[in-house]
């Protein structure tokens, strides 16, 4: 029943910045917390950021730094800002949503990032 629906990715070369966004269909709040993933073909589903209900934050030790996630209430939208990307952030980019036990996934955002 809840979609996430993930925009923004793109091509981007390194050093270059980056939004990915992802609206959901029904309000952010209520999600005990919400993320980013990652994946390249043959590869398990990374995680990149995630924040909970409470504001709180994580990243991969490979994005600290660089990714920043957000979000906006008022939008249902949470977003990933990524700077300085390198070639190595080449990947689908999914939203993740965990609402009590269930788990929620979009479809993904390619973002491609050349030298």
């Amino acid at each position: 029943q809840v979609q996430l629906v993930e925009s923004g990715g793109g091509l981007v070369q390194t050093g270059g910045s980056l939004r990915v966004s992802c609206a959901a269909s029904r309000s952010i709040f209520m999600f005990n917390a919400m993320a980013w993933y990652r994946q390249v073909p043959g590869k398990q589903r990374e995680l990149v950021a995630a924040i909970t209900s409470g504001g709180s934050t994580s990243y991969a030790d490979s994005v600290k730094g660089r990714f920043t996630i957000s979000r906006d209430n008022a939008k249902n939208t949470v977003f990933l800002q990524m700077n300085s990307l390198k070639p190595e952030d080449t990947a689908v980019y999914y939203c993740n949503a965990q609402l009590l036990a269930a788990i929620y996934w979009g479809q993904g955002t390619q973002v491609t990032v050349s030298s």
